[in-house]
């Protein structure tokens, strides 16, 4: 083994945190993905930097909060920035990434030193040479890129049209996992050679796969498996005009059956996604690794309302889009347990830096993970954010979590301890007025509200 840890990240995306054998649901299969949560340490209070695949991403990357990375859109890293993918290479692994990245700029690496996959590359050359030989094409493809147009039907037909099929998300997850398997077997065999191991770098594997994000498709297996076993949400939407958009609202919009068939695809999706890390983990087995020694971070980039509250996708606040699953595992240093603080995905950077033995970058919206794995909690600041678009904002305080969408809409606050379903306001309640000040405080010091603090540059907490 080499000095240095071999860690394997695993990720999917648009997973709800309930949906998952160990956090309590009897339905789904995902056997795997619970072995890894049953021999490690489960975040039941984890959550993601933006309920939005792209912000998500790039800030887990960076391990910034989108306002202090510049992505709190569809808006991509700066070329060639401080990932900590780029981080680990530097600091001699190498690192491996097969499946979705989502990046949206020049620069698709982002510090990755192999990408495995049919991931679609939308500016494959390196920016430096095209910026070389074409100065202005930077910003000209900056200017002319419009992520933000309508391009997709409505969620009323997203729901509709779920069920049996196979669309390119499939295609592709299956397309990473195999290009996975035969990078496994030829980085710690080479079989094809018959020579031992020449590269004896530490190993920085990410596998991150598109289901369960929609479309809602499986297999005819899995879809009859859970078609009558699933309970559809059959909600109505909230009052507040930000939270009831993206709302299929039932009876109306679509059935009950289809409502049923929708979340029965859902569930066939994330069996095969815990189907999928299941074969990769096989396959570094059969390859001679033991994974005791290897570190796994197993975690979604945002949830899925699945029609809670009369909203499908993400882009909201509530627990079921903004929290993730977010297990951590090696059994060679740490024993399982749980951890019930407020952390985000922005703290894996320093987190996987930690248990590497490599530096901590200075300025970071990261905050190493490691303590509360080992059962130190005093020192630990029990927030965490979320951002998306510029304007709306969540803070989470120990059980209360605020959310601000701009001076015209409402402000927003749930007390989960007095009501777990997100269904009353507590923000003008006289009990609260004091957290709602000292919200208010922090929210302007992170750059929002009508008193920004404009000199907000990041490390956050």
């Amino acid at each position: 083994m080499p000095d240095r840890p071999n860690i394997l990240f695993l990720m999917d995306d648009e997973h709800r945190p309930d949906v998952l054998g160990y956090a309590g649901d009897e339905t789904v299969r995902t056997p795997t993905i619970d072995s890894l949560a049953e021999t490690g340490t489960v975040f039941t209070n984890a959550y993601t930097p933006s309920p939005v695949c792209v912000p998500a991403r790039q800030s887990l990357m960076a391990g910034e909060l989108p306002r202090t990375c510049g992505c709190l859109g569809w808006d991509d890293l700066d070329p060639e920035y401080y990932t900590f993918s780029r981080h680990f290479a530097e600091h001699g692994y190498m690192t491996t990434c097969a499946g979705k990245l989502h990046h949206q700029g020049w620069d698709q690496m982002q510090g990755w030193r192999k990408r495995l996959g049919p991931t679609p590359m939308k500016r494959p050359l390196h920016h430096k040479y095209l910026e070389k030989k074409d100065p202005d094409a930077f910003d000209r493809w900056e200017k002319d890129y419009d992520p933000g147009s309508e391009w997709k039907w409505s969620y009323s037909k997203e729901v509709k049209r779920a069920g049996v099929g196979d669309s390119r998300v499939q295609v592709q997850d299956r397309r990473s996992v195999e290009g996975t398997e035969q990078y496994i077997s030829q980085y710690f065999n080479s079989p094809y050679y018959d020579r031992q191991r020449a590269d004896e770098r530490p190993l920085l594997l990410k596998v991150s796969l598109i289901q369960p994000h929609f479309p809602f498709f499986t297999t005819q297996e899995k879809f009859e498996y859970y078609l009558n076993r699933v309970d559809p949400y059959l909600e109505e939407p909230p009052d507040h005009s930000f939270l009831r958009k993206y709302t299929v609202e039932p009876g109306v919009d679509a059935s009950e059956r289809e409502l049923r068939r929708a979340t029965a695809a859902y569930y066939g999706m994330v069996e095969t996604v815990d189907d999928y890390f299941g074969r990769i983990m096989a396959a570094l087995e059969a390859a001679g690794e033991n994974l005791e020694e290897w570190i796994i971070i197993y975690t979604s980039d945002h949830g899925e309302m699945l029609g809670e509250h009369g909203v499908w996708e993400k882009k909201k606040f509530y627990e079921a889009s903004v929290r993730v699953p977010l297990v951590i595992r090696w059994p060679e240093r740490f024993d399982s347990g749980r951890v019930e603080k407020n952390v985000n995905l922005c703290d894996l950077y320093a987190t996987l830096a930690e248990l590497a033995g490599l530096p901590i970058p200075d300025g970071l919206d990261s905050r190493s993970l490691v303590p509360l794995i080992e059962g130190v909690e005093d020192d630990w600041q029990n927030e965490t954010v979320s951002q998306f678009d510029g304007q709306n904002l969540m803070i989470k305080q120990d059980h209360l979590k605020y959310q601000y969408y701009g001076e015209e809409l409402p402000e927003i606050l749930w007390d989960l301890e007095r009501d777990s379903s997100e269904t009353r306001n507590f923000i003008d309640d006289p009990e609260y007025t004091d957290a709602v000040d000292r919200f208010r405080e922090r929210r302007d010091e992170l750059g929002y509200g009508p008193n920004p603090n404009l000199e907000y540059e990041g490390a956050g907490y």
